[in-house]
């Protein structure tokens, strides 16, 4: 936790990084340029699922492969899901692939999906996993647990495409899609109402670790969901009501190839 004599500090020196990343023209070289592209908040969310499960790698080359999924969906994507039957509309996914993510990964979530929305949204089925308690660990989990368990057979390797934090795993696309859905803001889309922006975690890959701990945001060495939550019980000792906005900060400088230091703030 940080000491109450570094909070000002750190605001001073984080909170212009942020609106200096959190501007309209993140979106368009970003994954959630993919949700911002349809009307509808139910395609919305059920794209911006596949572009979050999706979001890594070469950004022009994930872009790429989630506007070629878009047309594999014939741009309707709730629609495409709902209405899903392997022996049927299998064909419609030959050839797909992006990194390890191929074909049988797709079809296997595509039919895990389907049996869980049972018709309805995304935003019920996370809810009907959520512990007040802890919301977004316990809808992450429930979630994550009810796509894995409820077709018998699934192929196993999809478990390398959903995470849990039962596994020790940070879930830095869960957490950056329930950012996308919840917050509301220039980037972030604010179509869900389940949970409150202080309840988020903060999405924790690489680029984001790296800058939280050369300012000295973190000091936990793995990337792990420990550190998710060290990190966000500190950004909410920035910031109560919206700790990830600090998201901007640490991932927008990672990833535009800044180093952040408070021995350089002004």
């Amino acid at each position: 936790m940080l000491e109450l004599d570094s909070i000002s500090r750190f605001r001073l020196y984080l909170n212009p990084i942020v609106s200096k990343y959190e501007s309209a023209s993140f979106i368009q070289d970003d994954p959630i340029s993919i949700p911002h592209a349809f009307d509808d908040p139910i395609d919305q969310e059920v794209i911006g699922l596949f572009a979050s499960m999706l979001a890594w790698g070469r950004r022009d080359v994930m872009l790429r492969k989630l506007e070629e999924l878009c047309d594999r969906m014939s741009y309707k994507p709730a629609s495409f899901v709902h209405s899903y039957k392997s022996d049927r509309d299998r064909r419609r996914l030959e050839g797909f692939v992006h990194r390890t993510f191929n074909e049988g990964d797709l079809d296997g979530i595509l039919v895990s999906l389907k049996k869980l929305l049972n018709g309805g949204t995304v935003e019920q089925a996370f809810l009907a996993g959520v512990d007040p308690s802890d919301p977004v660990r316990s809808g992450i989990q429930s979630f994550s647990d009810r796509m894995l368990g409820g077709v018998p057979g699934q192929p196993a390797r999809i478990r390398q495409h959903i995470a849990r934090p039962s596994r020790g795993s940070a879930c830095k696309r869960m957490n950056m899609y329930l950012r996308w859905m919840v917050r509301k803001g220039p980037v972030d889309m604010g179509i869900w109402d389940i949970l409150d922006p202080s309840d988020l975690k903060l999405p924790l890959d690489v680029h984001s670790g790296t800058q939280a701990r050369a300012i000295g945001l973190l000091a936990r060495k793995s990337n792990d969901w420990k550190a998710v939550e060290d990190l966000t019980l500190n950004c909410l000792a920035l910031d109560p009501v919206d700790p990830c906005k600090y998201d901007f900060a640490l991932f927008g400088a990672g990833s535009a190839g800044e180093t952040l230091s408070l021995d350089a703030e002004n």
